[in-house]
């Protein structure tokens, strides 16, 4: 559970340093108060570090139309980066 938390937190940690993009990540809590349409869900392959698993769900989200991303898992193995979210419009 440590380890989930602190993929999270790196997740969002590392948004801060990221370059403009289209697709935002939002807290859970904040879909209901945005009144937001849920577009689909995505996942990373094979990203080594937190900061590229964010870049890519951001990417994937722009693909499909998104404006907004929820990470709703994440875990790390020996060598990779694992992270599914939901996009939103």
């Amino acid at each position: 559970m440590k380890l989930i938390t602190g993929i999270v937190t790196s997740l969002v940690i590392g948004s801060l340093s990221f370059g403009v993009m289209a697709a935002q990540e939002l807290e859970k809590d904040k879909v209901k108060e945005m009144n937001l349409t849920k577009v689909g869900e995505i996942t990373t392959s094979d990203t080594t570090a937190p900061m590229d698993a964010k870049k890519e769900l951001s990417k994937k989200a722009d693909e499909l139309g998104g404006k907004y991303f929820v990470v709703t898992s994440a875990q790390k193995d020996t060598k990779n980066v694992h992270a599914t979210a939901v996009v939103y419009k």
